[in-house]
């Protein structure tokens, strides 16, 4: 079953004037164009790339990294890696703190969301989900092995997945427990001994002046207000991307061992100072 962390303290919104209206709209009109202009795109493309690989997508994800990467431009938001992106089988597993986890996850690496099945019904977002080919779940027990078979295929033809095992995101100054459940997966007959899974842990800074938590988005807080806080900034922050060594499956007796492993890396990458995870 899904569940929401919440937080009493929220971060008051800051009021937006004349000119906060008009980089609202500037970079959300940039996004618009950049996201649909480029699913056009995308779409298109698929309709050769589906009959000729089915699952396979060889072309279409690097559509999708492209957009990503732009977006932060557009916003004018610093982001910055450290470490390397898998290269091998296997999977990414990060800490979850905002929407914009989206653009920050794929910016870097061509990957497949493992998402919450209500994502997939979210006008807009939820059908850009769909295009980009990624996974949907839901987090009921009951549904556990239908969902780890199709995880299953997927890295059995060299998709790398991505999910965040917390099962909701927090304010992005904390990691939550991580949930085992998903890591079952990789424990499929012969798959151990060939899969690798990457912590990932990603850390957003905010803009000066403004509250730590400002990228941010959890509990009850409101998509499109948030959203519109964002787009109106007069000054972005950062996001610090670090990729940490792959862990081996087969290193780990069962999916509990193994996410607790991860929990722990991602947990530390958090912790560490901004210069130590700049030079990781």
């Amino acid at each position: 079953m899904s569940y929401t962390w919440r937080s009493g303290d929220v971060p008051a919104p800051a009021p937006i004037g004349a000119a906060g209206w008009v980089r609202a709209g500037l970079k959300g009109g940039g996004l618009v164009v950049l996201t649909f202009g480029c699913l056009g795109i995308l779409l298109a493309l698929r309709l050769v790339e589906r009959p000729l690989f089915g699952l396979r997508r060889p072309w279409t994800p690097w559509i999708t990294r492209f957009v990503c990467r732009n977006a932060f431009r557009i916003l004018g938001m610093r982001y910055r890696v450290a470490g390397r992106a898998m290269a091998g089988r296997g999977a990414v597993v990060a800490n979850h703190a905002s929407w914009l986890d989206i653009y920050t996850m794929n910016a870097s690496q061509l990957i497949y969301y493992v998402a919450k099945t209500e994502i997939g019904r979210w006008p807009g977002i939820g059908w850009l989900a769909r295009a980009t080919g990624s996974m949907f779940i839901d987090r009921d027990p009951r549904q556990a092995r239908d969902q780890a078979i199709e995880m299953e295929a997927r890295l059995r033809i060299g998709q790398r997945l991505l999910f965040f095992p917390e099962g909701t995101s927090s304010d992005g100054r904390r990691v939550l427990p991580f949930r085992s459940t998903l890591f079952a997966a990789f424990y499929a007959d012969g798959l151990a001994g060939l899969l690798e899974v990457q912590p990932v842990s990603v850390t957003y800074h905010a803009p000066p002046g403004r509250d730590p938590r400002f990228y941010g988005w959890w509990g009850d807080m409101d998509f499109g207000a948030h959203l519109l806080q964002v787009l109106a900034a007069p000054r972005q922050g950062a996001v610090d991307v670090v990729f940490h060594p792959p862990l081996r499956v087969a290193d780990y007796p069962d999916r509990k061992a193994l996410a607790a492993a991860c929990e722990a890396v991602v947990r530390a990458g958090l912790s560490l100072p901004e210069a130590a995870r700049q030079g990781a």
